[in-house]
């Protein structure tokens, strides 16, 4: 039998993996729905504004998938503009799909729902290790709201539905505002090019506090998983690599990869969207000298969300035990994360 998936967002670093999975998988039609055309040959590209009823309706004319994943999300000024518009993104697909028989929708929000929204982002947070059943905040975040919007469509059409919560998200992706591999290969890549100390930019906190983040293949492997067992019908998950690392410990394993030395910890934060905001030509001349793809440093790398990452002063991870029980039992090494994204940016001279 041959599923038909339509990826919400399938150029974004979850989206764009879970096509390669899937389709490495067999047995799945894709098309993809987002703006810019998805550089996978097999997934056929839907393109239309998301935040836009008409045009999503208009690009899904005729489409009749069996699953459903959404993957997309648009940053506002605001929690409340987040709220309206990554709300509607959800509202707008489903909508559109009424009375077409999906079988399931997957939704991806994160860690946020733990930590709250920007704004608030991180203030108080829940005890450790994150668990599914932990109440909802009581600010605004919109992940909650893309949440609602998929129970309420599900009360209707009679699909089930699953909610997947990665922490940072490790893969292989450009142009992507989550991508903390990509950036953190920039800084390691202009560092050994400067010769500028390669120091942690986070807080004092992250440095040392236990944490854990999630493979963008792993998000993909559970997503698929989700939406094919009838045991991870109808609930929230965790998803991450299933390891509890340290950045103290990591850190010197990522500048080993890039041939360089980590630095000391300053014993404060030093955030690479300050370090890097006149970094740009230097990254132009190196694209230049290693002969690598013309990408503009604010494509390659997302520093402010980096730091969002790596700033927090309370320590975060997550429990994967509501998946181990219902029978999701992969694992992936986080330093390799690292490494095989790397790995694959200078591959397709991303990085040098």
């Amino acid at each position: 039998m041959t599923h038909h998936a339509l990826i919400v967002g399938a150029t974004g670093i979850a989206g764009s993996n879970l096509a390669e999975y899937l389709l490495a998988q067999g047995g799945w039609e894709i098309s993809g729905l987002s703006r810019s055309q998805s550089p996978i040959a097999a997934v056929r590209t839907l393109s239309c504004d998301l935040t836009d009823a008409a045009s999503v309706a208009a690009a899904l004319e005729g489409i009749r998938p069996t699953h459903v994943f959404i993957t997309a999300w648009s940053r506002q000024e605001t929690e409340d503009e987040n709220c309206k518009v990554n709300g509607a993104i959800v509202r707008n697909v489903l909508d559109a799909l009424r009375g077409r028989g999906v079988n399931h929708v997957a939704l991806v929000t994160g860690t946020k729902h733990y930590l709250g929204p920007f704004e608030n982002y991180a203030k108080v947070a829940p005890q450790t290790p994150f668990r599914e059943e932990q109440e909802r905040l009581p600010n605004q975040n919109f992940y909650y709201v893309q949440e609602d919007e998929v129970f309420a469509a599900a009360a209707r059409e009679g699909f089930t539905w699953s909610v997947h919560r990665p922490h940072t998200l490790i893969g292989y992706a450009v142009g992507n505002a989550m991508n903390m591999a990509a950036t953190l290969g920039v800084y390691a890549s202009l560092c050994k090019e400067t010769g500028m100390p390669f120091v942690f930019p986070g807080s004092a906190e992250q440095w040392q506090a236990a944490t854990d983040v999630t493979d963008a293949r792993i998000l993909a492997n559970h997503l698929a998983w989700a939406a094919t067992t009838p045991a991870a019908a109808d609930t929230a998950f965790n998803v991450v690599n299933g390891d509890v690392f340290r950045w103290k410990w990591l850190w010197p394993r990522i500048a080993a990869y890039f041939g360089i030395e980590a630095a000391d910890y300053p014993g404060s934060p030093q955030p690479l969207e300050t370090k890097m905001a006149d970094a740009a030509p230097i990254w132009d001349a190196l694209v230049k000298k290693h002969g690598l793809k013309e990408n503009a440093l604010s494509r390659v790398a997302s520093f402010w969300h980096t730091d969002a990452d790596l700033g927090r002063q309370v320590e975060t991870f997550n429990d994967m035990g509501r998946s181990r029980k219902a029978g999701f039992l992969a694992y992936q090494d986080t330093t390799e994360s690292f490494t095989d994204a790397f790995d694959r940016l200078r591959a397709d001279r991303i990085i040098p």
